[in-house]
């Protein structure tokens, strides 16, 4: 992760992989993120009945584009692996993205099969990986700290801490694996304003011990941009996918941008002298 007096090359994360051309968060989408040069994959943690660590944004399996045996199970917390893997997840392109190809017979991939993939493939690229929990929602998850403690092992199993970034909206797993593995960076998610009354990103720094802040893209505001760098922090706003919203966030100096289009992004920021 670039430091914010270092050359001003902005890191370009693919959002659940590359989620506008191949179904989200499946190893075709990291295989095709990968290809395109990014340099961090961002993903999604679900932990299922077994105590798997599975890549999932939502806690039901989404009718939208996954197809599953009739009257089955379709919380993943209660589902064990084997029966999550009965389902289809990329036979039907998700109608949000136009662009997006079907890739039949797409499963809901283990986190152990994301680190595989990017082993075989000898890529060099980091992992930004955001645990799936809300306090509200006790039910679809193991405990905080129960899920930090699944992250951890699993990340240090196969040697790649120093590769991984744990985000969250949810703080709880921030504060879990802050003591579990301090070596851990760390990224604190912020929603739209709009839904939330607007908090500066040293608050949010300072109210989740992370080095790294996400805010949606439409919050972030130069001034506090700079008053974070002065602060040491990194600035990764989400999810952005257009070249006015690309411009708007390089002109703040954010460190990195995660989009939905990694390849787009990609050459917009080198036509721009940016990588």
């Amino acid at each position: 992760m670039p430091l914010a007096d270092a050359a001003p090359r902005i890191q370009v994360h693919g959002h659940r992989g590359a989620r506008a051309l191949r179904p989200e968060n499946s190893l075709p989408a990291f295989t095709y993120a990968i290809e395109q040069g990014v340099d961090v994959l961002e993903l999604d943690l679900a932990v299922t009945k077994d105590d798997v660590l599975v890549v999932s944004h939502d806690a039901h399996m989404n009718p939208a584009f996954c197809s599953g045996p009739a009257g089955s199970q379709t919380l993943i917390r209660k589902m064990t692996l084997a029966e999550l893997q009965l389902w289809d997840c990329g036979a039907k392109a998700n109608p949000g993205f136009p662009k997006q190809q079907a890739v039949p017979g797409t499963r809901v991939p283990t986190l152990q099969q994301v680190f595989d993939l990017v082993k075989a493939k000898r890529a060099k690229v980091e992992f930004n990986i955001e645990t799936k929990i809300s306090p509200a929602k006790p039910d679809q998850t193991p405990t905080p700290e129960r899920f930090a403690e699944l992250m951890r092992d699993v990340v240090r199993a196969n040697g790649l801490t120093s590769r991984v970034i744990l985000q969250s909206f949810d703080f709880r797993t921030l504060h879990a694996m802050k003591r579990l593995e301090p070596s851990m960076r760390l990224s604190a998610l912020y929603p739209n304003s709009m839904k939330e009354p607007h908090r500066t990103l040293l608050d949010l720094a300072k109210e989740s011990g992370a080095g790294i802040v996400s805010p949606h893209f439409t919050t972030v505001k130069a001034e506090e941009v700079a008053a974070a760098h002065k602060a040491g922090l990194v600035i990764v706003p989400w999810t952005a996918n257009e070249p006015a919203q690309w411009d708007a966030l390089i002109a703040a100096q954010v460190d990195a941008i995660i989009s939905d289009d990694p390849a787009a992004l990609i050459a917009y920021l080198k036509s721009k002298g940016l990588r």
